[in-house]
């Protein structure tokens, strides 16, 4: 029997090699609200990591359904299209490596892409992949943002109580199919997604993009430096609530979808929740003592 890989949040692999995640994302169908793609663009400007890797887009992607773009280069004063394409970005924390992939999602060839993509994580020693997703949802924009986590690794749930199953059936995307590809190279596995309310679909979505930022913040007990985040959620906030309040329909809706989600959430009101709440509070306060 082989012993189970250390959890995500561990700092360090058997024998002191560094702990190395990759974290995924793709533009499309998993992307609702462009949350989780922001949520990596994030990671990757407040931990300056450097591109890596691009993925051939002559491979994967059919060009009139995802076209390339042209405009003017200022460093050549000529013209330069731009190409869809996955690149592959390093950062190096403190205590441990993180890989981020940013990507559209492939038109085509979705099984040599994952393996490309699983092999160049092989090479930079790749222990944990954590794929993130959005999905549109009938939730209310006054409340938190519903996060789920997901895993295939038997290991991982048994160190980490808040990630189930994943128990979903049917139609899957690229995140569904690279956690699953993952999966079968013994590689750890965890899948975030956060629900954006639906009448509000149009990016950006700021409050859902810092959600899933909270949620990969506890996953790996690094703590993300949020910016503008914060109040762009908030100001997200009030401009929804401002167009909910010129229409009783939508007013009406958003109420009715308030009181489900707190009779839901009733008995979270809980130990674990705020439990995670306060550690949050606790890892923050300690960075700000560094600092």
């Amino acid at each position: 029997m082989t012993t189970p890989d250390p959890p995500v949040g561990r700092h360090s692999a058997p024998g002191g090699a560094r702990n190395t995640v990759l974290i995924a994302a793709f533009e499309g169908w998993n992307d609702a609200g462009s949350a989780a793609t922001a949520a990596l663009e994030h990671l990757g400007e407040v931990w300056d990591a450097r591109k890596v890797h691009e993925l051939d887009p002559e491979d994967y992607h059919d060009f009139q359904v995802n076209r390339p773009s042209i405009a003017p280069d200022p460093e050549t004063g000529g013209r330069r299209i731009t190409w869809p394409t996955t690149s592959v970005w390093v950062a190096q924390l403190p205590q441990r490596t993180v890989v981020l992939v940013h990507g559209i999602e492939p038109s085509m060839r979705w099984r040599s892409y994952c393996a490309e993509l699983l092999d160049l994580a092989e090479e930079l020693e790749v222990r944990t992949v954590v794929t993130l997703g959005a999905l549109l949802a009938d939730v209310p924009h006054t409340r938190p943002i519903p996060m789920t986590a997901t895993s295939d690794s038997e290991g991982l749930r048994a160190v980490l109580s808040d990630v189930e199953p994943n128990t979903y059936e049917g139609p899957t995307g690229i995140v569904g199919v690279l956690q699953h590809a993952a999966s079968e190279r013994g590689l750890q596995s965890v899948s975030l997604w956060a629900a954006v309310p639906h009448y509000v679909a149009n990016p950006p979505s700021p409050k859902a993009t810092l959600a899933i930022l909270a949620r990969i913040e506890e996953l790996l007990g690094e703590t993300i430096p949020l910016g503008e985040l914060p109040d762009d959620a908030a100001a997200w906030q009030h401009g929804v609530d401002e167009l909910a309040g010129e229409d009783a329909e939508i007013a009406e809706y958003v109420k009715q979808l308030e009181e489900a989600k707190d009779t839901a959430d009733l008995p979270e009101a809980s130990g674990e929740a705020i439990a995670r709440e306060f550690e949050r509070w606790l890892r923050r306060r300690d960075s700000g003592k560094e600092s």
